[in-house]
């Protein structure tokens, strides 16, 4: 049962809140909605044309935005974006990005509030480690080592335990396979348990690799 469900969905309201609070009449419903996707796809894009963080391993590129939670009420929106790398942010590309969601979405008669939180430990959160070992594996780095040295680096953010699973054809194979590695306690079935979860998918030249991972943390907090 514990991998049949997505971990997040399975834990909202106990150990999750939601990443889009906000409340609208049934015939307005949609329009929220899709305001809501079209927030989240733009600042993603933003903010994967910007420069290149480089690592103590290796030169990769890593996104670093971990969540965007979205507040609506009647005279205003607030955005709050948690970045794990403020390295990635530009001088003046905070200020760019909210001019450019103004011009995006039509925000009737609302302020738009925008904020940028950094992660104290980006490397407990799954997006930042999927990301880590999607430019391992597009640098030709091995299966093993690329889950090996991201388990290194998220046990120094005090996390309880550690799950990888990377799925596809791994290594040039023919057929595709499922390798995994646990490190720690990963409770799946408890719903009390502070689980973090991210599906993440890459492109390689064998085909597409399906990267899960799956992080046991100690306090209810995600974005420490």
């Amino acid at each position: 049962m514990g991998q049949k469900i997505n971990p997040l969905i399975y834990r909202l309201g106990i150990t999750r809140n939601y990443d889009s609070f906000w409340f609208s009449k049934k015939k307005n419903y949609f329009q929220n909605f899709q305001e809501d996707q079209k927030i989240r796809n733009f600042i993603n894009f933003f903010f994967s044309k910007q420069q290149i963080y480089k690592i103590s391993y290796d030169i990769n590129l890593i996104e670093g935005i971990t969540r965007i939670k979205i507040k609506k009420k009647i005279n205003f929106i607030k955005i709050i974006l948690f970045i794990g790398f403020t390295k990635l942010l530009k001088k003046n590309s905070p200020q760019e990005l909210k001019k450019r969601l103004i011009l995006l979405l039509i925000f009737e008669k609302k302020k738009l509030i925008f904020i940028i939180k950094k992660i104290k430990k980006p490397y407990r959160n799954p997006k930042i480690i999927a990301e880590f070992i999607a430019n391992q594996l597009k640098n030709k780095v091995s299966c093993h080592k690329a889950m090996k040295k991201s388990i290194k680096l998220a046990e120094k953010s005090d996390i309880k335990g550690i799950q990888i699973q990377i799925s596809g054809r791994i290594g040039k194979n023919n057929s595709s396979r499922i390798e995994w590695i646990r490190k720690g306690q990963v409770p799946l079935q408890m719903i009390q348990a502070n689980i973090n979860y991210c599906s993440y998918s890459i492109r390689t030249i064998s085909g597409i690799l399906g990267i899960k991972i799956w992080i046991f943390l100690k306090d209810k907090d995600y974005e420490k």
